[in-house]
C-alpha cells in the first residue's frame, strides 16, 4: 500500500491506501464519535454516527467505511455534519427505553455519553416505540429490546469470535430487533453463553442475570454460613469499577472489602485452580501412559463446554472429566471443609465471584448437584461484586491491603493465578507435568511458548524422554480448526487447553466493561490485565500447584490421592450432548 496526502479540516495529513477516514483522523488526533463501530469487530456504518462532510459528495459519508484518497477533503465537524449526528442520535433515542436511572448500564453506557456529547436533553420526536421482548429464562444473559439501538454489535461478535451466529436481524423498517433466530430465548438455541455480547453492547439492551440481592440475603440470613471465592481473573479488572488503570491488581483490596461485607469465609479460587491442576495433570499422565484418549482438552471453561456439547458432541470424550476450579471448590466447602468445621452441609452457601457469565449456567448443571445441593450457590460477576462494594458503602480505592483467610484453602500458587490467562491452565499443567514425569524439581518453569492473549499458540516440549505437543486457543472461531482435525482424527496434539472468551478470562463475559473510545484507541486490555496475572505469579514464593502444602494436606486428609475414587466422584463430572435448538415444549 501507498501512501497518500488528503486535508481534514484544513490540515494536509499522510495515510495509507486503504485506511477510512475515521482511522486517519483518528491518528491524527481528531475525534469523530461513533455508536456501531468497533475496531476489527464491525464497520458496517449502520448508525451514520459519524457522518462527515466530504467535499463533492452531495450527501454526508459514514467515516468509518468511506476510504480515504489522493487529494481528499473532508470537515469532520461542520455544522452539517454536527447537525446531522444530532438529528441521527435523536432518532435513536426517540425510540428507545427511558429508565436510566434503574438501568444496569446508568453511567457507562455509551448512548448516554453520546447525548453529552451532542447536546441531546430532549425527545426531539414523539410516536410510538417498536414493541420490545424481555428475555430472561437463560441462566446468564438477559436481553432487553427495548433498549437495543440495532448497532449490530453483539450479532458480530457471536460471529466472528465464536463462529456461531446465535444472534441475528430480525423483521424489517420499524419492526426491525436484534435476538436469537425466531425470537427465541437465549436458553432454546445454542448459545454458549459466554458473554461476549454483553461486553460489545454499548447499552442495556443486553447484561448478566443478577445475583446481587440472592448473596445480600445470604450474608444476612443466621443460619447460613456464607463463603466467597474470587477467581484469578477478577483481581485483574475489578479496579476499573472504580475508576483504577486497566489491568491494576487488587489482590489485596479486593480481600478486604469482601471481609468488610460480612463473608464468612474469603477464600481464593486459586486454591482450587491447584487442586484443578493436580486431577488433570495425573489425568492427562494416565492417558498418556495407559493409551487414553488424545489429545486432551481442559475444561475449565463453561463456555467452551456448552459449546462442544452442541456443536461437536462426537468428540466429549477427549474432554478433561475435572470440573473447573470453582465448582471444585465448592465440592470441597460443602464436604471436607463441612467435616472440620463440623458444620451442615446445607446450611453452607457459596458465592463464586467470577469474570464469566457462563458460570452462572454451569453451577446450574444436574452434575454439580450432589446429595440434592449445588456445589455453588450463586454466582456474580466482576461488574456484580464492584456494585456490591458501592452498595456496602466502601471505599475501596483507599483500601488497606488484607490477606484471604488462610485456613484449609488459604494457600495457593503462582500456577493457580495465572489461570486466568489464555495459556495460563497449560502452563500450569506443565509445571506439575513435567516434575511428576521427570521425578525432578524443574527450575525453568515458565512457558513463554503457551502465553499471548491473541490466536492459535503451538509448542512440542521435551518433557523427560516424551515429546508433548500442546495448543492453546481462545474463542471458538480460533478454536475450530482443533476440533476439526480431532474429529476427522489427524489431530498432532497431545494436550489442548480452550478457552470459550479470546484472551481467556481477562476478558470474559463478566469482566468490567471496555468502551469502545478504549477498544478503538489500539490498547491490548487483555494483554495489560493478563500481565497483572502473570506479575502475581512472579512475586509468589510457590509458583507449582503439587508444592501447595495444603493441596498436599487435602490428599493426605481426605481426598487420598489425585484421580482417587473420592476424587473422582467430588471432583470430576461427565458431559453429554445437547441438541442445538431444543424442543420449548
Amino acid at each position: 500500500m501507498g501512501k497518500i496526502k488528503l486535508t481534514i479540516n484544513n490540515r494536509v495529513v499522510e495515510a495509507e491506501e486503504g485506511q477510512t477516514v475515521l482511522e486517519v483522523a483518528r491518528e491524527n488526533g481528531i475525534h469523530i464519535p461513533t455508536l456501531c463501530y468497533l475496531k476489527d469487530l464491525t464497520g458496517t456504518g449502520a448508525c451514520r454516527v459519524c457522518q462527515v462532510e466530504i467535499e463533492g459528495a452531495r450527501t454526508l459519508c459514514a467515516a468509518c467505511v468511506y476510504p480515504v484518497r489522493e487529494g481528499l477533503v473532508v470537515k469532520t465537524h461542520s455544522v452539517r455534519a454536527l447537525e446531522a449526528r444530532k438529528n441521527v442520535v435523536e432518532l435513536i433515542v426517540s425510540n428507545h427505553s427511558k429508565d436510566c436511572l434503574s438501568c444496569i448500564r446508568n453511567t457507562n453506557c455509551e448512548l448516554q455519553r453520546l447525548c453529552q456529547e451532542l447536546g441531546v436533553r430532549e425527545d426531539a420526536y414523539a410516536g410510538n416505540k417498536t414493541p420490545s421482548t424481555f428475555d430472561e429464562v437463560s441462566p446468564g444473559i438477559v436481553r432487553d429490546t427495548s433498549k437495543c439501538v440495532l448497532c449490530g454489535r453483539c450479532v458480530a461478535a457471536c460471529k466472528k469470535i465464536q463462529g456461531l451466529g446465535v444472534l441475528g436481524f430480525m423483521d424489517r423498517g420499524f419492526k426491525t430487533k436484534v435476538g436469537p433466530v425466531y425470537d427465541r430465548s437465549f436458553n432454546d438455541v445454542n448459545c454458549m453463553q459466554c458473554g461476549q455480547c454483553i461486553n460489545v453492547c454499548p447499552v442495556g439492551a443486553l447484561h448478566e442475570k443478577e445475583e446481587i440481592h440472592d448473596v445480600i440475603n445470604a450474608i444476612n440470613d443466621p443460619h447460613k454460613h456464607v463463603i466467597v471465592q474470587t477467581a484469578p481473573a477478577v483481581r485483574a479488572s475489578l479496579g476499573e469499577e472504580f475508576g483504577m488503570p486497566i489491568g491494576t491488581r487488587v489482590t489485596g483490596k479486593m480481600a478486604a472489602a469482601l471481609k468488610m461485607m460480612g463473608f464468612d469465609r474469603v477464600y481464593d479460587t486459586n486454591f482450587a485452580a491447584d487442586l484443578t491442576i493436580m486431577e488433570e495433570g495425573y489425568e492427562f499422565i494416565h492417558r498418556v501412559k495407559e493409551d487414553g484418549v488424545l489429545p486432551m482438552i481442559t475444561s475449565c471453561s463453561p463456555g467452551w463446554v456448552n459449546y462442544v456439547e452442541t456443536q461437536y458432541p462426537e468428540i466429549l470424550d477427549h474432554l478433561s472429566s475435572c470440573k473447573s476450579p470453582h465448582m471444585m471448590f465448592g465440592a470441597m466447602a460443602k464436604s471436607y471443609y463441612a467435616k472440620q468445621q463440623r458444620l451442615d452441609p446445607k446450611d453452607i452457601y457459596v458465592v463464586s465471584v467470577m469474570p464469566c457469565v457462563a458460570k452462572k449456567g454451569e453451577k446450574e448443571r444436574e452434575q454439580m448437584i450432589n446429595n440434592g445441593m449445588k456445589d455453588v450457590d450463586a454466582v456474580i460477576t466482576t461488574r456484580e461484586l464492584g456494585k456490591m462494594i458501592k452498595m456496602f458503602g466502601i471505599n475501596f480505592k483507599d483500601l488497606a491491603d488484607d490477606q484471604f483467610d488462610q485456613d484449609f484453602f488459604g494457600e495457593y500458587s503462582g500456577a493457580g493465578v495465572i489461570f486466568g490467562a489464555s495459556g495460563g491452565v497449560m502452563e500450569a499443567a506443565l509445571r506439575t507435568v513435567a516434575d511428576v514425569l521427570t521425578n525432578q524439581d524443574i527450575e525453568e518453569i515458565e512457558y513463554q511458548q503457551v502465553r499471548g492473549v491473541e490466536g492459535l499458540k503451538e509448542a512440542t516440549l521435551n518433557i523427560g524422554d516424551l515429546e508433548v505437543k500442546v495448543a492453546v486457543a481462545q474463542s471458538m472461531s480460533v478454536a475450530r480448526p482443533l476440533l476439526e482435525d480431532i474429529k476427522k482424527g489427524t489431530s498432532p496434539y497431545h494436550f489442548i487447553e480452550i478457552m470459550g472468551c479470546p484472551g481467556g478470562c481477562v476478558n470474559g463475559g463478566g469482566q468490567s466493561y471496555i468502551n469502545a473510545l478504549v477498544r478503538n484507541s489500539g490498547f491490548n486490555y487483555k494483554l495489560a490485565r493478563a500481565k497483572a496475572l502473570y506479575d502475581e505469579d512472579e512475586s509468589l514464593p510457590v509458583r507449582k500447584s503439587h508444592k501447595n502444602k495444603q493441596i498436599q494436606e487435602l490428599y493426605d486428609n481426605f481426598l487420598g490421592a489425585p484421580n482417587s475414587h473420592l476424587a473422582h466422584e467430588l471432583l470430576h463430572t461427565t458431559y453429554s450432548k445437547r441438541e442445538k435448538y431444543p424442543d420449548k415444549d
